[in-house]
């Protein structure tokens, strides 16, 4: 772990993927495991409290200060506002939206990340970067191309009784879609942010206790007003308790990765997320092996690989 941190000059890439690899297993747990109905805003609200606390604890014993050096500040506060909007729009859209196009939506982040880092960072975006990225969404719609193509053709003979309902379900469906795009942009927005906050604190701990101040108190009011509380099981809680843990240290070694390396190189190792998850359906037989799952996984694979071939960029290594 500590090599991964910092011992080598790909630690940036590894930490970006050490990331995406335990969201994967945090899907893999809550497939095998399968526990009560949790209410949505209840489990954001435990994993943002228990990434609250974790962070705290941890900048407490390593004597950083907890909110940041002074001139550092106004970057974490925009950080905190950023992420928690980009957050529950997306838990808006996902509660609104089939699943395929929700994720589909959320993994343009990092395309949005790479071209808010060249308009924010002036980071230089290249052609080989853009082909990476490209090739990693092309391999997500390739994925994800069956289901949204008969989510986009059902429904498609309406009775004439049924055409005010559809207009009402259609324009709900455009502002879901639309709210998903706004979480992307401003989760693009956010890791800029992250990364500006990590190196101006040197801490990139920081940034995510700072996310977690804001979105813990804002996901149990959203608890409180839109859902109702369910009591969780002690295995339940279990499970819930050892997600947001997981997650805490995925979202630590993602501002790690954005702290170390170029925006749009870490960004499209994210997408390895996908491909895991879905080699892994096909192979447990959870999923239907198909042609353009394969097709998409191969993209995937091929770009994120290609990324880390190429090695980190030698302009951040150089300031790192």
């Amino acid at each position: 772990m500590l090599w991964v941190w910092n011992g080598s000059r790909y630690s940036g890439l590894m930490c970006m993927a050490l990331s995406s690899t335990i969201y994967f297993f945090m899907q893999v747990i809550s497939d095998v495991f399968m526990v009560q109905s949790i209410p949505l805003f209840e489990t954001v609200f435990m994993r943002c409290t228990v990434t609250l606390i974790l962070s705290y604890l941890w900048l407490r014993r390593s004597g950083q200060p907890i909110f940041g050096p002074m001139h550092a500040r106004n970057l974490l506060v925009l950080r905190a506002l950023v992420g928690f909007l980009s957050l529950f729009s997306f838990v808006y859209s996902i509660q609104r939206l089939p699943l395929s196009q929700a994720t589909v939506l959320s993994f343009t982040a990092p395309i949005m990340a790479s071209i808010a880092a060249r308009i924010i960072l002036r980071e230089k975006l290249k052609i080989a970067e853009i082909g990476g990225l490209a090739l990693s969404f092309f391999g997500v719609l390739f994925i994800f191309r069956r289901i949204l193509t008969t989510q986009a053709v059902s429904g498609g003979l309406v009775k004439p009784g049924e055409a005010i309902s559809l207009n009402v379900r259609g324009s709900d469906h455009m502002l879901a879609v639309l709210v998903g795009l706004f979480s992307s942009i401003t989760g693009g927005i956010s890791y800029c942010l992250i990364k500006a906050g990590a190196n101006a604190s040197d801490q990139p701990l920081v940034t995510v206790f700072s996310f977690g101040i804001l979105a813990s108190p804002a996901a149990g009011i959203c608890l409180f007003f839109f859902e109702e509380f369910v009591l969780p099981s002690f295995y339940s809680f279990l499970l819930m308790l050892v997600l947001s843990i997981l997650a805490f240290f995925a979202e630590v070694l993602l501002a790690r990765g954005l702290q170390l390396e170029k925006t749009s190189k870490v960004a499209n190792v994210q997408y390895i997320e996908v491909a895991l998850t879905q080699l892994w359906g096909m192979g447990l037989s959870r999923i239907a092996p198909s042609f353009g799952r394969l097709v998409g996984c191969v993209l995937i694979l091929v770009s994120v690989f290609y990324t880390m071939y190429i090695g980190p960029e030698k302009e951040m290594n150089d300031v790192a």
